[in-house]
């Protein structure tokens, strides 16, 4: 590696660590020309699966696109940040997983929403919403009534879908 401060090519390797996450390794280098002491980390690149979109447009997996469609989905609610980091990891580990070199849209949506399921209740009805393009209240009363028997523990986890009672035909019982 070369010096950063006289451009020497040889430094030597003081010290080496893992960084907290385990993703990524720290070197401390002393540069033995100039005697300058430095850091270099050191991670594996990991290529993303391509994303097919509609239309079989292909762009390149952007995990800042990821991210903000969980805030989107999140906004306001009660979920902190290290499982939204959690559950962002999980996505992108699924996608390395997989060998493939292209992943359909629809394949990520579906990640996501299998995430959001387990994070929070409301903020998955708000993603399948948008995600499966629902026309009107009863499309939001079936993804709802469906989530319910899928999650029939999950009440105890996560603040109430709808509230104290449940909502049949418009009106609290």
């Amino acid at each position: 590696m070369h010096c950063p401060f006289c451009q020497h090519e040889d430094t030597r390797v003081i010290d080496s660590r893992l960084t907290d996450d385990g993703a990524s390794v720290r070197r401390r280098r002393e540069c033995e020309q100039c005697g300058e002491r430095f850091n270099t980390f050191e991670t594996a690149e990991l290529k993303l699966p391509t994303i097919v979109k509609s239309g079989e447009r292909r762009e390149v997996f952007d995990e800042r696109k990821l991210r903000v469609s969980f805030e989107r989905a999140l906004q306001k609610r009660p979920v902190a940040s290290h499982d939204v980091d959690a559950s962002v990891r999980a996505i992108i580990n699924d996608l390395r997983r997989s060998g493939e070199r292209e992943v359909p849209s629809r394949q990520l949506g579906e990640l996501v929403m299998r995430e959001l399921k387990n994070l929070d209740q409301v903020a998955y009805v708000r993603f399948a919403s948008v995600y499966r393009k629902f026309e009107d209240v009863q499309a939001f009363r079936e993804e709802i009534e469906k989530l319910e028997r899928d999650l029939p523990g999950l009440e105890n986890l996560q603040l109430s879908l709808l509230g104290e009672g449940d909502i049949k035909r418009g009106k609290k019982s």
